[in-house]
C-alpha cells in the first residue's frame, strides 16, 4: 500500500464528495478505477489537537451509499455474530485491528489506541473496515473484505462527482 501525496486537486474532488472541506487528509490511500479518490488517510490529530481515530476515511458518495445499505440490511449483526463463535476469524479480526492501530501510530499515537469500525469486538462500521481494506489491499481486514465482496462496483458509472465543476 502506498498512500499517495494529496493535492490541491484531489482536496477539491474530495471535498466535492463529501460537501465539505476534509478534515485532517494526509494523502490518498486508495482511488476508485475511475480515477479519483475514495478513500483517504487522515492524521491522527487534527489540526486543534483533537484526536481523530479514524486513519482511513471513505470519500465516494456512491460507496458510501452502498455500505449504508448494506449495513442497513442486518449484516453486521450476522458478522459479529460469527465473529463470537469463529476464533479463526476473531482472531483475523483482531490481527486487522492490530494492523490499523500500527499504521496510525506511525503518524502518531492517540491516548488510549482508540479502535474504528468496532473492531476488534464486534462489527460497528462496515464504511470503515471497507475503508481500511481497499487501502491496505484484500488478505488484511476479513470483514472489510466481506462487505467489499457483497457491494456493486461503485466506479463502474464514472466519476461520482463532475471533476469539471470541481475547482482547486
Amino acid at each position: 500500500m502506498n498512500v499517495e501525496p494529496i493535492t490541491a486537486e484531489d482536496l477539491a474532488v474530495v471535498a466535492a464528495q463529501l460537501g465539505r472541506h476534509p478534515r485532517g487528509a494526509r494523502g490518498i490511500a486508495h482511488r476508485c478505477r475511475c480515477g479519483l479518490p475514495d478513500v483517504v488517510e487522515t492524521a491522527p490529530f487534527l489540526a486543534d489537537g483533537t484526536p481523530f481515530p479514524t486513519l482511513y476515511y471513505l470519500t465516494c458518495p456512491r460507496a458510501a451509499a452502498a455500505i449504508g445499505r448494506l449495513e442497513a440490511s442486518g449484516v453486521m449483526r450476522e458478522m459479529t455474530e460469527r465473529l463470537r463463535r469463529d476464533e479463526a476469524l476473531a482472531a483475523a479480526y483482531r490481527a486487522a485491528h492490530e494492523d490499523y492501530l500500527a499504521r496510525r501510530n506511525r503518524l502518531g499515537r492517540i491516548p488510549g489506541d482508540p479502535g474504528v469500525g468496532g473492531m476488534p469486538g464486534r462489527v460497528k462500521c462496515l464504511h470503515a473496515l471497507v475503508a481500511h481494506s481497499l487501502a491496505v489491499g484484500p488478505g488484511v481486514n476479513p470483514f472489510g473484505d466481506e462487505a467489499l465482496a457483497m457491494l456493486d462496483d461503485w466506479g463502474r458509472r464514472g466519476p461520482c462527482v463532475d471533476v469539471g465543476r470541481v475547482h482547486a
